[in-house]
């Protein structure tokens, strides 16, 4: 609470607020704004764990758009917000580190569409730039294998059409699915090589792309609010290198 004689701090939020349930604990939520906002207690209580992290403050909408935690080490959290920036904090919003200088031509001020924690290596997160705001339809996915310090472009041989999301699935790290303007692409080899996924989808936005933990279905969220679902893509979860060879 301010004290008296102080305003009260104004928070930005994108149209599109993030919100995230902790994979460690169902009662932890993560909100983003121009700071990051965590409850412990399904949000009865926030305490703000970040400055603002966003690049251009002064602009009025500017926040963050997209957050994960990495499953697989509780406190590891990346954030992604709608002019560019991308952070990482390790010790759950202690200290932050700007990602961007790290990322070989990354484009600059674009939206940070999605961060994607890995589900089997800690130190492995996929970044995907929107930049159809700035008439750029070139995809752009980016991942570490190094909390960061590193990055490579996989986005490779995908054609024109911003990426709006990138899954690693649960059991094979090999296996990734992106979802662009115009389809859906899977890749086999983490990103080196991509093809057209679901053909009998229309040609739409893909917004959101989730595989169902238990049924291991692929569902597709579009942006005619419409759901396309794949039954059951186990067998492409069993194409380990291994089988392949």
């Amino acid at each position: 609470e301010p004290k008296e004689g102080e305003k009260r701090e104004r928070f930005r939020f994108d149209w599109n607020t993030p919100i995230l349930i902790s994979p460690h604990n169902h009662l932890t939520l993560f909100i983003g704004g121009n700071k990051l906002f965590k409850s412990v207690d399904r949000g009865d209580r926030w305490n703000v764990i970040s400055p603002d992290l966003t690049a251009m403050p002064e602009l009025p909408n500017t926040a963050i758009v997209s957050i994960d935690e990495s499953p697989l080490i509780p406190g590891i959290i990346w954030v992604g917000t709608n002019d560019g920036n991308v952070y990482l904090t390790k010790d759950d919003g202690v200290h932050w580190t700007l990602m961007n200088d790290n990322i070989p031509q990354a484009p600059k001020n674009y939206w940070v569409k999605r961060v994607e924690a890995s589900n089997h290596v800690p130190g492995r997160v996929y970044v995907v730039f929107d930049g159809h705001r700035h008439d750029d339809q070139n995809p752009y996915i980016y991942v570490t294998e190094d909390f960061g310090k590193s990055w490579m472009k996989t986005s490779n041989n995908l054609p024109e059409g911003s990426i709006y999301v990138v899954r690693e699935d649960y059991k094979n790290p090999d296996l990734l699915f992106a979802g662009s303007e115009f389809a859906v692409y899977v890749s086999l080899n983490r990103g080196q090589t991509w093809t057209r996924f679901m053909n009998g989808l229309p040609t739409v936005p893909i917004h959101d792309l989730y595989i169902h933990p238990r049924d291991y279905d692929l569902i597709a969220g579009t942006h005619g609010r419409g759901i396309w679902i794949v039954d059951n893509i186990t067998p492409l979860q069993q194409l380990t290198p291994e089988i392949k060879e």
